[in-house]
């Protein structure tokens, strides 16, 4: 537990009531804090009582007025007011088991916290959840819960996470379901695994969730080149992945009928694995599993025509060279054309990197590396400008994957890079010299120290 403070905002509530540095926080309203979802919660109200530790261990009690809601304005040695706690699994498909060796550390780090997961949208198996965190799960009504599911068959839940408990994970998704927790579901689909009947199973089961499970995304699984010693997996092809499309889009249908929601969708990669075209806007409903990549391409496309609609074109565009994964190449290439048309021309191209760091089965943008960047590209005709998806960098930092430096590729490629996000109109902007700086909501140190790393198109 780490709830001394390190420093109290000069202009905050707390700073008004005579809270310093140094103190550590025990209690607010009597109720122990533990961690920062404890002191989220209990220091909600307008009028409060806190339970300080001075430097030399003498307790004192501060009282607090604020607006509903307000932050007290302290912060603390670390972010969660405790340490991120580590994945317990071994799970068969994991990302990060599959990285090569001599990255930076962070990229190493497997988080399993169901504090995350409200607060950063990190998935969890719930695999780490001891007694008391599941009933104040309930009591703080801690909504939603990210869930990484993969399978609802004990046994094969065991198998596949590594974990000798994970199948009574499941049960806890029922407590909290019936205890009007909502949760957020995905599911890792291995070709021969969990597929098949068993995702049918799985389906089955969380639609009697249903409306606790709130959505469940089915995401194919990603192999790299360096999984030596692991279980052994395989890729999606073609047929396989249009059977498991086929699969839950009929099981959509029928959760459509019975309840008014499709609750369970396949990600834009399984459509491009299986050659298909990617449904219409109105099936994704709202976009709610837009963040495990369902529906973010056609997402894409709406926000960019209706950017094209309203653009302001300028007098000239400077050429550029549209950088990206295999994955979305074809949507990026088809969506240049179309501004190309509605300009009446200019000198743009998109090219496809093909991902020899990770290995070829690994198509998305964001686990493109600068190294694979300045081979690809380097002595071909770019254009005045480089355009690439920010989700290529580690948050935003200057970095790459493999720390390779934003610096390091323009200097290959004698070019100045311009980072596009994953909006529509921003990349529409951004074609026309126009783009802006996204920002982020979270905290720059909270999503590298603890954000599970989720590359987008």
């Amino acid at each position: 537990m780490s709830t001394k403070i390190k420093s109290v905002d000069p202009r905050s509530p707390a700073s008004r009531a005579g809270v310093h540095p140094g103190e550590t926080l025990t209690k607010v309203n009597g109720n122990p804090i533990v961690d920062v979802l404890d002191y989220k919660f209990y220091t909600y109200d307008p009028r409060l009582v806190l339970t300080l530790k001075t430097e030399e261990g003498k307790e004192r009690l501060v009282r607090v007025r604020k607006r509903e809601g307000e932050d007290l304005g302290l912060e603390f040695e670390t972010y969660l007011m405790d340490h991120a706690r580590s994945c317990a699994n071994n799970c068969i498909f994991c990302f990060v088991d599959q990285m090569p060796k001599g990255m930076r550390k962070t990229l190493y780090f497997k988080d399993d916290d169901a504090r995350l997961s409200f607060l950063l949208g990190n998935f969890i198996t719930l695999t780490n959840l001891s007694p008391r965190e599941i009933q104040r799960i309930i009591d703080l009504r801690i909504s939603p819960v990210n869930v990484s599911v993969h399978t609802t068959d004990p046994e094969l839940r065991c198998k596949m996470l590594g974990h000798r408990r994970a199948g009574e994970s499941i049960d806890v998704m029922r407590r909290l379901a019936e205890n009007g927790i909502r949760m957020n579901c995905q599911i890792v689909s291995c070709p021969g695994i969990n597929d098949g009947p068993a995702l049918q199973r799985t389906m089955e089961d969380l639609l009697e969730m249903h409306p606790g499970v709130e959505g469940v995304s089915i995401v194919p699984v990603g192999l790299t080149k360096f999984r030596e010693g692991l279980f052994p997996l395989r890729v999606y092809d073609k047929e396989s992945a249009g059977q498991v499309i086929d699969q839950v889009e009929a099981f959509g249908r029928k959760c459509r009928e019975e309840c008014g929601s499709t609750i369970f969708w396949c990600s834009d990669e399984f459509y491009l694995i299986a050659e298909r075209e990617l449904p219409d806007e109105d099936f994704y409903e709202g976009y709610r599993q837009l963040e495990n990549g369902v529906g973010m391409l056609r997402l894409l496309e709406s926000e960019f025509m209706a950017g094209l609609k309203t653009a302001d074109f300028p007098e000239s565009v400077p050429s550029f060279t549209l950088a990206t994964g295999v994955s979305a190449y074809p949507m990026l290439r088809s969506l240049v054309e179309r501004a190309k048309e509605a300009y009446g021309g200019f000198d743009g191209q998109v090219v496809q990197i093909i991902n020899h760091f990770f290995g070829e089965t690994i198509t998305v943008a964001g686990l493109i590396t600068g190294t694979d960047l300045i081979d690809q590209l380097k002595g071909k005709p770019l254009g005045e400008r480089l355009l690439l998806p920010d989700c290529m960098l580690r948050y935003h930092e200057n970095v790459f994957l493999d720390d390779v430096t934003i610096e390091e590729v323009e200097q290959a490629l004698g070019v100045p890079i311009t980072f596009v996000g994953s909006d529509g109109m921003e990349l529409c902007d951004a074609i026309f010299g126009l783009s802006g700086e996204r920002k982020s909501s979270c905290p720059m140190e909270v999503q590298e120290e603890y954000h599970t790393y989720n590359p987008s198109y």
